[in-house]
């Protein structure tokens, strides 16, 4: 990266082509606009989502209906401010109904957007919520409740999955799981 350019700047050069995305399906289903990601392009902390919903498609920011302001009390509850850490999905695009994104539209968009922002960031730890988007990230089919909490790496970060807030808010039980594995993911960022 040449150092006069920022993060932010690069981040701004890798949306640019993409705000009209049509290289994958959804581009044709009726989303409002790509989700890009919102935070400090800086941060040492990344969550990754599956993908937006309805509140996200019409606000064009991630994490912003009824579980992103369930995740955002859990975060504040542990002392972590969004506008600190980055938030992203790993599809940026709304799938109708907010159906599970298919393979084609997961490949497409982690290749082209995803991966490109963690090079750019280059977070020292990275918190999945729920399979989707730790699958994009490890490329293979896993089930979250096995490893949740785990510590797992991707390049040069350490990634900690957890389940996505949207489940945790139907299954209370979990709720001390989830708090728990994003207090350890985010506690790996204040170790050297």
């Amino acid at each position: 990266m040449n150092k006069k350019e920022s993060k932010k700047s690069l981040l701004e050069k890798l949306y640019e082509p993409y705000i009209k995305c049509l290289s994958c399906p959804l581009g044709f289903l009726g989303r409002k606009q790509v989700v890009f990601g919102a935070g400090n392009p800086d941060a040492e902390f990344m969550i990754i989502g599956e993908a937006p919903g309805k509140d996200e498609d019409e606000k064009g920011i991630p994490f912003v209906g009824r579980s992103g302001k369930f995740l955002t009390n859990i975060l504040s509850s542990l002392g972590i401010k969004r506008e600190n850490i980055f938030i992203t999905n790993s599809v940026k695009c709304r799938p109708p109904e907010n159906r599970k994104p298919k393979p084609i539209e997961v490949d497409t968009c982690k290749n082209i957007l995803l991966f490109n922002q963690i090079d750019i960031i280059k977070p020292k730890v990275i918190c999945t919520l729920g399979s989707s988007s730790l699958e994009a990230l490890l490329e293979k089919s896993i089930k979250i409740s096995e490893i949740h909490g785990s510590l797992l790496f991707f390049n040069s970060s350490t990634v900690i999955p957890t389940y996505h807030p949207a489940y945790v808010m139907r299954n209370k039980k979990m709720l001390p799981f989830f708090i728990e594995d994003i207090q350890r993911a985010y506690s790996l960022c204040n170790k050297k």
